[in-house]
């Protein structure tokens, strides 16, 4: 019985182990098996890699091999639409000013410094006062001073800049001159015109530069609060001790802004609002002080010096005698500085005068060879500090402009009436022409409440004077606008001295009271639209394009075709509608599409001070704008649009999404392809828009070349390169002005 169990035991044993063998050359099997699968796989993979390298090593062989030819291609086919369209300003410039000198309306040459001075004396020395022909010659003498603008945006010789610059602030002394003697003429007048009513008089006279609104207190009525102009939607509020006095006032509203280009060179400011500002008068002046620049600085701040004389000279007459007319009679006169000491004087003179870095050094780019010379740097800056009285309140015209013209809201002494008597008119004839009433009135001393007597030190704070403007139809309010009143003495728009401003938007109406009587306008912040949202630039046949920029508060889109620029009026999805009515359906070309967008209050353009104020993607310049340039070549057969990817490339690389276009419908959101550009090479991606990462790696069956040009037109239809080699070279010129002024690689 033991012998048995023995022999189970051992067969039992036996069996186990047997089975433990059988699986430990099973696990060993499959042990080998994956590591030869492993092997498999890395081997595959070293393949894999290595035949990777090797095609990458040849595509980039390849474009070494073409890089010369591509970038000799590039660079000599914008130096010929260069050349071309210099060509063709050159034979514009040259026929406007053919047709300038053939012109026989006795209108002068601005540019000739006989002409226009002949002209502005003979002007001054007119005695008209009638309503009708001033306002013909004013708007005779606008048109010189757009001339003059012109002249001064071709940058022109420093002495002839000078020239052009000091005839311009003549010109408008001389308008608000004549401004002002049309205002006393209707004054004389007031009784002949007064109201059944309300027993005064009032008036509006108006054309298409200006709106001037007089009212003359003749009732006297100690209960009058003031008087709306109905018909052009201002108005004004008055306290009563000048309800009671023989005052005249007068609301001009001007849809020009001659006042700013004076304004005294101001460093620029990060971004801030005007409630920020209006707190910060008691702030230390050096804490928002910075350099700035100091060659063009030099230059207006010049210029802008003998502006100052010029309405510091007329302002010490006190009156618009005719001897004062003849302060202005040559525009190069040699005249002694003065400061006005009396706030009369400054009354009347402001009626008178009215981050990007660079790639490496050691890049060698296509850009170093297609843009040979060419170098894109920060501008000088200014190393004189802000004064003491311009800091606080001061607005930063690097950043705010202004919104629908300016104002003029002044008081006068109501000139002698005619009376009648016997059949005849008697009137009182001063020489000592518009005189501004005073106000605040001279601040008399009261009675201290604990002694009773005359307290010097205490002094009653005269009521303020209120107003009320409705903003005009043509311009687009995207934020809340902000009084500011112009500082005759320091030259610049202020914030100060205004309070209770009220702003409806559903009336587009602001109501507000000042201190005193003032010249103001309406501030918006210029970059309230950025950052851009996204952006498309899609073609609609050849040599026409339209570029749709989605705004962070408005989208605008611009219709190109050859070297006309237009604005649309809307859109599928109903924004556009918020753009003037007056402003779309005009072609014009790129610079006066610029220049109307802005004056209606779209900003969607930048300036060298732009990324102070905007968040930016910080791109390199020169990398941005060879890209500009190839986008314009391209734009009549293919789409490009904004990738969110862009952001997150890095400074020396550019993400945006590309199509080839040939119609005038949207592009399917199916269509697009994603491209990285940057200095050395471009490549498409195999990556799209709606991956969860960004990936470098090249889509397959794709090459690398030095350019955007060449990249696409490897992959272009022979339509698309049919239209692309035809695209005129005032198109692409046009197309590319405006993609270098809106920034949008960066802004958005």
């Amino acid at each position: 019985m033991s012998a048995a169990k023995k022999k189970g035991g051992k067969v039992a044993k036996a069996e186990k182990e047997k089975l433990q063998k059988e699986e430990d050359e099973r696990k060993q099997k499959e042990e080998d098996e994956a590591r030869q699968a492993a092997e498999r796989e890395e081997q595959e993979r070293r393949e894999r890699l290595r035949l990777e390298q090797e095609e990458q090593e040849r595509l980039e062989m390849k474009d070494r091999e073409r890089r010369e030819d591509e970038l000799n291609e590039l660079r000599h086919l914008l130096e010929e639409n260069h050349i071309a369209s210099t060509k063709w300003e050159a034979e514009l410039k040259g026929k406007a000013k053919w047709d300038r000198y053939m012109r026989c309306d006795g209108s002068p040459d601005p540019s000739v410094l006989q002409e226009i001075n002949t002209f502005i004396s003979l002007w001054w020395e007119d005695t008209e006062t009638q309503v009708e022909p001033v306002l013909q010659q004013c708007d005779q003498a606008l048109q010189l001073i757009e001339e003059l603008e012109a002249l001064i945006g071709d940058d022109p010789e420093p002495q002839q800049l000078l020239q052009y610059k000091d005839t311009m602030v003549s010109l408008q002394k001389l308008l608000h001159t004549k401004h002002n003697l049309i205002t006393e003429h209707i004054l004389k007048l007031a009784n002949t015109q007064s109201d059944i009513e309300t027993g005064n008089m009032q008036t509006v006279v108006r054309d298409k530069n200006i709106t001037l609104c007089l009212w003359a207190n003749l009732n006297k009525n100690p209960r009058f609060k003031g008087f709306d102009f109905q018909e052009v939607r201002l108005g004004f509020r008055l306290p009563k001790q000048l309800a009671v006095s023989d005052v005249a006032v007068r609301m001009l509203h001007t849809r020009y802004d001659h006042l700013s280009h004076l304004s005294r060179p101001t460093p620029p400011r990060s971004r801030s609002s005007f409630a920020s500002l209006a707190a910060a008068g008691d702030q230390d002046p050096t804490a928002t002080a910075t350099p700035q620049g100091e060659g063009e600085g030099e230059r207006e701040g010049e210029v802008g010096q003998r502006a100052s004389t010029l309405a510091a000279d007329d302002a010490d007459r006190h009156s618009l005698k005719s001897e004062s007319r003849k302060s202005v009679m040559s525009v190069h006169s040699n005249k002694d500085d003065r400061k006005s000491s009396s706030r009369k004087t400054a009354v009347e003179e402001s009626g008178t005068g009215t981050g990007t870095g660079t790639g490496p050094e050691d890049t060698h780019t296509m850009l170093e060879t297609v843009h040979s010379g060419v170098t894109i740097s920060p501008p000088p800056e200014d190393s004189s500090a802000l004064p003491d009285s311009a800091v606080g309140s001061v607005v930063d015209l690097h950043q705010f402009s202004s919104l629908g013209g300016v104002f003029y809201f002044d008081a006068f002494h109501l000139p002698p009436q005619a009376h009648a008597l016997n059949g005849w008119e008697m009137r009182q004839l001063l020489d000592s022409g518009l005189q501004v009433f005073p106000y605040p009135l001279e601040q008399l001393p009261v009675n201290s409440f604990a002694s009773g007597r005359l307290d010097e030190s205490v002094a009653l704070c005269p009521p303020p004077v209120g107003a009320s403007v409705t903003l005009p139809d043509s311009v687009v309010v995207l934020e809340d606008p902000t009084v500011a009143r112009w500082d005759p003495t320091d030259k610049h728009w202020k914030t100060d001295c205004i309070s209770d401003v009220v702003y409806s938007a559903s009336e587009r109406c602001v109501s507000f009271s000042m201190d005193s009587f003032c010249i103001f306008t309406l501030m918006q912040d210029s970059y309230c639209n950025m950052p851009f949202q996204s952006w498309e630039l899609r073609p609609l046949a050849q040599d026409s394009a339209m570029l749709t920029i989605h705004g962070a508060l408005l989208q605008v889109s611009i219709t190109i075709k050859g070297n006309q620029c237009m604005v649309r009026g809307g859109d599928e999805e109903g924004e556009g509608e918020r753009v003037p009515a007056d402003l779309t359906g005009q072609w014009m070309s790129a610079a006066a599409l610029q220049k109307a967008m802005r004056n209606a209050g779209i900003n969607i353009f930048t300036d060298q001070h732009s990324d102070k104020y905007v968040s930016v993607n910080a791109k390199d310049p020169l990398i941005e704008h060879a890209v500009y340039e190839q986008m314009a070549l391209l734009s009549s057969a293919v789409a490009f649009s904004w990738s969110k990817w862009n952001a997150q490339c890095g400074q020396q690389h550019l993400v945006l999404q590309v199509c080839e276009h040939l119609d005038e419908r949207p592009v399917d959101m199916g269509a697009w392809s994603l491209y990285l550009l940057g200095a050395q090479r471009s490549q498409r991606l195999a990556m799209s828009e709606g991956s969860p990462a960004f990936s470098p790696q090249l889509a397959p069956g794709t090459e690398f070349h030095s350019t955007f040009l060449h990249m696409l037109r490897d992959v272009m239809s022979e339509a698309s390169n049919q239209r692309v080699r035809s695209s005129h070279h005032l198109y692409v010129e046009t197309v590319q002005s405006l993609l270098s002024a809106t920034r949008v690689l960066t802004y958005s």
